[in-house]
């Protein structure tokens, strides 16, 4: 990969659903360093407005702008399942991919995406903007300097409202091949805290229903066995009544508890070590009000992502690092199914 150094980087955007808002904002915050040259999207209304809006070229067909247009990046935010095309394609014409969470919604098509940008040469980024939350910054630190001493037990709770009409939306959403469950879409960050935090899993049991009409589970708890000797939980659920309720990760040690809660893990509920810290002063201040559940971390992780292609820094969060958290909710699915214990790493 060739750096970028005396010039801006070109950007495109594919897919204008709602998560490309995060995006667009973000293009908009470093626009001394990125520039955004197109957007792709197939439904042409909604390519209009933001044609319109951003003053780009609109494309309707993803290979058409890629031939035409000279990209250095770019950032795809549509349907999960065309995630893993899209970045083949991208790789083949030697641009550097940043992706939406899930990656895919298949091991497999996951797999190929690392290996496809490996082989042409290309960045591949999986945005994992909630790590960069201040309140998690804080728990990540004091994990990294042993406060906990062993951890004993991590549990997350995701209780979220994601009502019928939500999935009526589009045809993609609530599908198998295109989407995934509640675990795979709306948790995912919440999956990757389990091993951004914690470390390797070694082995999961879950249980998951399906209770509106879509394809996918939108109710599921999971039992996780880390290597280190770590046990937890996850409880998940789409089904809250009637809004957005919680969601929060709490920490057991021999030496210190943490309770991270609100709507997003935006408030420190609980905040107790053997050894006081003079940051631990901070975590009033470090809380903070939202009624998003996306956090406000994406400017943050384009800075490490522009940083990387000017040739200043490594990824935090690449296609490798993406597969963990992906092959831990896949091994749930495998575990929901069967009914069995599921040890990981899966097979390869």
């Amino acid at each position: 990969m060739k750096h970028i150094i005396n010039r801006k980087i070109r950007i495109a955007v594919i897919g204008c659903g709602r998560i490309s808002l995060s995006h667009f904002e973000s293009i908009e915050k470093h626009k001394d360093k990125i520039e955004l040259v197109s957007v792709c999207d197939t439904n042409k209304d909604l390519l209009s407005i933001h044609v319109k809006k951003y003053r780009v070229k609109g494309y309707l067909n993803l290979i058409e702008m890629v031939e035409k247009e000279s990209l250095d990046l770019v950032a795809i935010c549509t349907p999960h399942g065309i995630h893993a095309h899209q970045t083949e394609i991208c790789a083949k014409y030697g641009i550097n991919v940043m992706t939406e969470k899930p990656m895919a919604t298949s091991w497999h098509d996951a797999l190929n995406m690392v290996k496809k940008c490996s082989e042409f040469g290309v960045k591949l980024f999986v945005v994992k903007q909630n790590r960069k939350n201040p309140t998690l910054q804080l728990l990540k630190r004091a994990i990294e300097e042993n406060r906990f001493g062993k951890i004993h037990m991590v549990h997350i709770n995701v209780f979220w409202t994601r009502p019928q009409s939500y999935y009526d939306q589009d045809e993609w959403r609530g599908t198998w091949e295109f989407d995934g469950g509640a675990f795979m879409n709306q948790a995912s960050h919440y999956v990757d805290l389990l091993t951004w935090l914690i470390g390797p899993v070694d082995k999961v049991q879950a249980m998951m229903s399906t209770n509106l009409n879509i394809e996918v589970e939108d109710t599921g708890v999971i039992n996780i066995k880390w290597r280190n000797g770590t046990l937890g939980s996850m409880s998940v659920t789409m089904l809250t009544y009637p809004k957005n309720l919680e969601g929060s990760i709490t920490i057991l040690g021999e030496r210190g508890s943490v309770r991270i809660g609100g709507v997003a893990v935006n408030e420190i509920q609980h905040w107790e070590f053997d050894e006081p810290k003079d940051y631990d002063s901070q975590i009033n201040n470090i809380s903070y009000q939202t009624s998003s559940i996306y956090g406000f971390g994406h400017p943050l992780y384009y800075n490490n992502v522009i940083e990387v292609l000017q040739g200043k820094s490594y990824p935090e969060t690449d296609g490798r690092e993406g597969l963990k958290s992906l092959e831990v909710i896949i091994a749930a699915y495998l575990s929901a199914r069967s009914g069995n214990i599921v040890s990981l790493p899966l097979d390869y």
